[in-house]
C-alpha cells in the first residue's frame, strides 16, 4: 500500500514549504523502492526482475537527491541525523 501525504499542505507556512515538499518527496520514492522490490519478490522471471530492480536502484538515488536538498534547507535535520547515527553506533559496536 502506498503513502499517503500526512499532512495537509495547505495549512503549511511559506517557509515550511520546501522542506514539506522534500519529505513527500522522499516518502514517494521509499514507496516505489518497496512497490518494485516486492514485485522483484514476486515474478520468476528474470528480466522482469533485472528491470524491477533497476528501477528500485533508481529510485534509491532519487531519495539521495531530496535528501541532499533536505539538509541543505533543515539544519536541525541535519542535526538529528547525526545523533541518529551516533546512537546506532553506540548500540551496536
Amino acid at each position: 500500500m502506498l503513502s499517503k501525504i500526512p499532512i495537509d499542505l495547505e495549512n503549511v507556512d511559506k517557509e515550511s514549504m520546501d522542506k514539506e515538499i522534500l519529505r513527500l518527496g522522499i516518502i514517494a520514492e521509499l514507496d516505489a523502492i518497496n512497490l518494485y522490490e516486492q514485485l522483484a519478490d514476486m515474478t520468476e522471471n528474470e528480466d522482469i526482475k533485472k528491470v524491477l530492480m533497476d528501477i528500485a536502484n533508481e529510485e534509491k538515488t532519487h531519495v539521495g537527491e531530496f535528501l541532499a536538498l533536505l539538509l541543505k534547507k533543515d539544519e536541525e535535520q541535519v542535526k538529528e541525523l547525526e545523533k541518529g547515527r551516533r546512537e546506532v553506533e553506540e548500540l551496536t559496536e
